[in-house]
């Protein structure tokens, strides 16, 4: 069933205000996946906060012209499904993981700031550490010198109640 001219604006649409925010796209064949399991991905996608979708070629092709996935336009062939996101690492790490699990999903080029990455480039990307887990350790790093200054300033008051402590001790016992 083909989509009428509106149903084709649309998707293009949708798909080019999703490009427009996102910093790496991974495409992947998906022959032979039973729809539990494009819905399994989607879900996965979604609560990593990658956008995926099955588009069609041609309507792709659109939606990625002038755009820094322009390179993968050449690459929408055959049954493919399209996967962008913000979080580079997040993209990398859904895609890689699934195709891992399953052997009907195969990874076959991502592009990230304009140049085209590799299925070996897209599996290093997700062994990355994310981009929360990043600013997690960013904070623990800031926050250290600051609970080293306090734990080095309450030392001083506690080694003078401990040593209180130790003669009133040495008192009593004489």
């Amino acid at each position: 069933m083909s989509l009428s001219l509106a149903q084709k604006k649309a998707v293009i649409s949708e798909a080019s205000e999703a490009i427009a925010s996102a910093n790496a796209g991974v495409l992947a064949e998906y022959r032979g996946m039973t729809v539990a399991q494009l819905t399994d991905l989607r879900r996965e996608a979604r609560s990593a906060g990658v956008w995926i979708r099955v588009v069609k070629n041609n309507l792709a092709r659109i939606a990625v012209a002038d755009t820094d996935f322009a390179c993968l336009s050449e690459h929408f062939a055959g049954p493919v499904i399209f996967s962008i996101s913000e979080d580079p690492v997040a993209v990398a790490k859904v895609m890689s993981g699934y195709a891992k699990d399953s052997d009907k999903l195969k990874i076959t080029v991502g592009a990230m700031n304009g140049s085209l990455m590799d299925r070996q480039m897209i599996d290093e990307l997700s062994r990355l550490p994310g981009r929360q887990e990043l600013l997690a350790k960013l904070t623990g790093t800031m926050q250290a010198p600051v609970q080293k200054l306090v734990t080095t300033l309450n030392e001083v008051p506690g080694k003078f109640v401990r040593t209180l402590a130790a003669v009133a001790a040495s008192k009593e016992g004489a």
